[in-house]
């Protein structure tokens, strides 16, 4: 299949959701599935996210997910969305992307967050209480240092992130407040804006962005990525069908009991309460669900609010089959 050209480059952000009445581990395999399929719808970018502990989402080691789908497929970048920095000693991340740099040059991409992706005592166990959220600047500023020089007289100067023969991947940001956009416009990086659960408007985090970027030896020009959550399907009847078990997975998270992806003959079924409702209603307005044409248009009128350069789209469906549908349905519409 000839990947179409889409007018907004468009890319995946991939949680690896875990399916009802299936082993998570199949997630995985279903991850690697969907970044051959859209590869060939034409998507630019494969990002895998970081989450831990939360019976929903079998996205936990994406570094391994990266180099999996990377090996798996020919032309789509892959890269991470994102890695949450203060879970990892930063000397280990910078070697771990040079050496899938190294493996695949060119076609990776390093996206760092600084929230643990967890609940506070996975965090703790991840961490052992050693760095806190607030620590970002110094643990990026420490990863950049392993790749270019530390001071003479600083203490890690004799160390190296090898291979030291490839460069760091090009780096976002992710943030779902406005500090993610002030941190990479400070250290000159990409900015990729969480909009599909993030509290700040998503325009004030750009701006704030492009108005605050400094050039680096790594971005000359800012460059802003909207993550968005839709589901397209070829009816309306459908796509809200499908949204509603998105819809039900989603308020047993916040409700702090994530489970499975329920089917959308579960969420039909569900006996909802005024309080799931609610819930349910908050959630939906971070969304695009309906045809394609209709998913299309209120995904540029996010991106266009936001001033973004590109879309990266998650989508959460339980049927592996109608998942990667919906991807392909919103790029033939981008490309109409």
């Amino acid at each position: 299949m000839t990947p179409l050209p889409t007018t907004v480059p468009l890319s995946v952000l991939d949680l690896s959701p875990i399916p009802s009445g299936r082993p998570a581990s199949a997630a995985l395999h279903e991850t690697v599935a969907l970044a051959r399929a859209a590869e060939s719808f034409g998507y630019q970018r494969y990002w895998l996210a970081e989450h831990h502990n939360i019976g929903s989402v079998a996205s936990s080691a994406p570094m391994v997910m990266i180099a999996t789908v990377a090996a798996a497929t020919r032309t789509i970048r892959v890269g991470s969305g994102g890695i949450m920095l203060p879970n990892h000693a930063p000397l280990a991340v910078a070697e771990s992307f040079r050496v899938l740099e190294g493996l695949h040059p060119g076609r990776i991409d390093l996206g760092l967050g600084r929230a643990p992706g967890t609940d506070q005592l996975t965090a703790y166990a991840l961490r052992r209480g050693r760095v806190e959220s607030e620590e970002f600047p110094q643990q990026l500023s420490e990863l950049l240092a392993y790749v270019d020089g530390f001071p003479d007289d600083h203490p890690f100067a004799p160390l190296r992130a090898i291979p030291d023969d490839v460069p760091l991947p090009p780096l976002w940001i992710l943030g779902s407040s406005l500090y993610g956009g002030h941190a990479a416009a400070a250290f000159g990086t990409g900015f990729a804006f969480a909009g599909h659960f993030g509290s700040a408007d998503p325009a004030e985090a750009v701006a704030g962005y492009r108005e605050r970027f400094e050039p680096s030896t790594r971005l000359a020009e800012p460059r802003a990525i909207l993550g968005v959550a839709a589901i397209a399907a070829e009816t309306e009847e459908r796509a809200e069908a499908l949204a509603r078990a998105n819809d039900l997975s989603m308020v047993r998270l916040m409700q702090n009991r994530p489970g499975p992806l329920p089917t959308p003959e579960e969420a039909a079924a569900h006996d909802w309460s005024e309080q799931e409702l609610q819930l349910a209603a908050q959630r939906r307005r971070f969304m695009s669900v309906g045809t394609p044409g209709q998913v299309r248009d209120d995904l540029e009128r996010r991106r266009t609010y936001a001033d973004a350069d590109e879309l990266v789209i998650t989508t959460q469906i339980h049927d592996a089959a109608e998942r990667a549908l919906s991807y392909e349905l919103i790029a033939k519409a981008y490309s109409a």
